[in-house]
């Protein structure tokens, strides 16, 4: 950020001093300062000019490595997908295409994301490794992010715990593009780009945006990225917008969020329609121009991520549902599902389904600030905590060739454990010189070779708040708060008893294995600069009561 910007927040902040309409006032003119200073030129949409594979293969598809195809959603619950017995609505807008795909593969019945955020656990799916070795702990926010978000919502919400502002920390902060994954990491993308893949990213990036971060830096041959906020401009005719007033980040992405995208870093144009459908609309061509050789295709997806929109089409087709924002969210699950189910049909079409990985997971929970309950159920909850519901994802593998149909996977497993498994598929080698955290799976998925010790244990940190489960049983520890959490998940999936004082022998083994994992922590590469109040059993739209359950969570 620049200096002088600093000080124009600087100054909006001081005006916390004042009383009664003013609060508004100072929030109003915040979000004004940072709608002008996002503003962007943004060329018309054009076609993408993707590179074209071979016209003829030398070898058939079944001779060849695998295809592998990549889908995250962001912000998905595990309750979204019918495939869990779920579906967004009480049921009411279920899943076909995920469905179909889960069914003639394999279900992980117990994944798990790599953080409760967004980019940790982007970071960690990319390299296969914690961010105790990455350094990469915390979600890069855009200048001014901190500063606003925890104005916002000293108004809106004066009587929840306060957000707290790291203004210290803020200060000394490297400049948003300059937070990003190091250079030096290794990424899947530059694993099978050495085994002769062509590798293309669509999408969602958020792991940093300056030339030596961005997705053709970390071993993508081509990508199309997101550079705004927005899924349809907030005027088009065939949008339907849900604004979640009570929410201080819906705030701050309607006033900075665009419709904008860019080819390899290029010049920014908006895209050709809905996200959504734009980026299966170009995953479909990446596909169809990558037939008669090995690709991998990351298709990163921005719903369910609010802001909440959706388009007209979806909106009519799921029915009355209420209220209006949950109605929305609705349609923008069944524009992930269309998705995934235009990218199958495609790959039947072509020849290609039988030999290729598609696996599908989401990067965290569902969030309880859009104020919709359910999402994450049965599961206590959701993003920025490290309960199940912020962390239990969906996870499923399809790869006719390789996983029989109907496969159900018990073993808990994490996002960790993508990059060592897709390169394992590929055939391709792990980079030399680095601790990779993950393990393949593709003897849990194909039933062949060496079975995975189910008590392995896993991994999560954010600041002050960690967490770790080794078999059935799942510690959590907040510094900040000094509390702990200890739940039998075999016994209590769900987390409603804390045996932290009635185990302690289990405690005391649980705590030894974090205090060993991070005895060779890496620094975090960039401070936190806000901590965030997180209710546990509520969701944003319900009225805060004294002695309600929270977590604290850093950035």
């Amino acid at each position: 950020m620049k200096r002088w910007h600093k000080a124009a927040l600087g100054t909006l902040a001081c005006l916390a001093m004042l009383g009664g309409a003013a609060y508004i006032w100072r929030t109003d003119l915040a979000l004004t300062f940072i709608r002008w200073r996002s503003t962007q030129q943004v060329a018309d949409n054009r076609p993408v000019p993707w590179q074209q594979g071979p016209d003829k293969a030398e070898q058939s598809p079944a001779e060849r490595p695998p295809n592998i195809i990549f889908i995250l959603f962001d912000d998905l619950g595990i309750n979204d997908l019918s495939t869990f017995g779920g579906g967004v609505g009480d049921g009411k807008v279920q899943t076909p295409n995920i469905d179909r795909l889960a069914a003639q593969g394999a279900i992980f019945t117990q994944a798990y994301a790599g953080n409760a955020t967004c980019s940790p656990s982007r970071a960690q799916l990319m390299t296969g490794r914690y961010a105790t070795r990455t350094g990469f702990e915390f979600t890069p926010t855009p200048d001014g992010f901190a500063r606003i978000v925890s104005m916002v919502s000293a108004d809106i919400s004066p009587d929840r715990p306060p957000t707290i502002y790291n203004a210290k920390a803020d200060a000394v902060a490297p400049p948003f593009e300059e937070q990003g994954l190091p250079s030096e990491e290794v990424t899947v993308a530059e694993v099978l780009k050495a085994r002769g893949y062509h590798t293309v990213h669509i999408g969602k990036w958020h792991l940093g945006n300056a030339p030596s971060f961005n997705p053709n830096a970390q071993g993508f041959d081509e990508s199309l990225n997101l550079d705004g906020m927005l899924h349809l401009p907030e005027d088009h005719p065939d949008a339907v917008n849900a604004r979640v007033d009570f929410d201080p980040i819906d705030r701050f992405l309607w006033a900075a969020g665009h419709f904008v995208t860019s080819y390899n870093g290029g010049e920014k144009f908006a895209p050709g329609g809905y996200l959504a459908d734009y980026w299966t609309d170009e995953s479909l061509k990446v596909i169809d121009a990558n037939r008669n050789r090995p690709f991998f295709l990351y298709l990163a997806h921005w719903g369910v991520h609010s802001p909440l929109q959706a388009t007209r089409e979806d909106y009519d087709a799921v029915g009355d549902i209420g209220p209006h924002r949950l109605r929305v969210y609705a349609s923008m699950v069944r524009a992930l599902d269309r998705s995934v189910g235009r990218i199958m049909a495609k790959l039947e079409a072509e020849g290609l389904a039988e030999n290729t990985l598609v696996v599908i997971s989401s990067d965290n929970g569902a969030p309880g600030y859009i104020g919709l309950d359910k999402l994450n159920a049965p599961y206590r909850g959701g993003k920025g905590t490290f309960f199940e519901g912020g962390i239990r994802v969906p996870m499923f593998a399809s790869w006719p060739a390789r996983i029989a149909p109907g496969t159900r996977i018990p073993l808990p497993v994490g996002q960790v454990d993508l990059m060592p498994t897709l390169a394992a598929a590929a055939g391709a080698p792990l980079p030399q010189g680095l601790v990779i955290d993950g393990r393949d799976l593709t003897p849990a998925l194909t039933g062949t070779g060496a079975q995975l010790r189910a008590d392995a244990p896993l991994f999560w940190n954010s600041g002050y708040y960690k967490a770790v489960r080794a078999g059935d049983w799942k510690l959590q520890v907040n510094t900040k708060q000094n509390k702990v959490w200890l739940y039998n998940l075999a016994a209590d999936p769900t987390e409603k008893r804390n045996l932290a004082a009635a185990e302690p022998a289990k405690r005391a083994e649980l705590e030894a294995l974090l205090a060993a994992h991070h005895r060779v922590r890496k620094p975090p590469l960039y401070a936190s600069t806000f901590d965030t109040p997180v209710s546990i059993d509520k969701t944003l739209a319900e009225p805060y009561v004294a002695g309600d359950e929270l977590v604290y969570w850093p950035n």
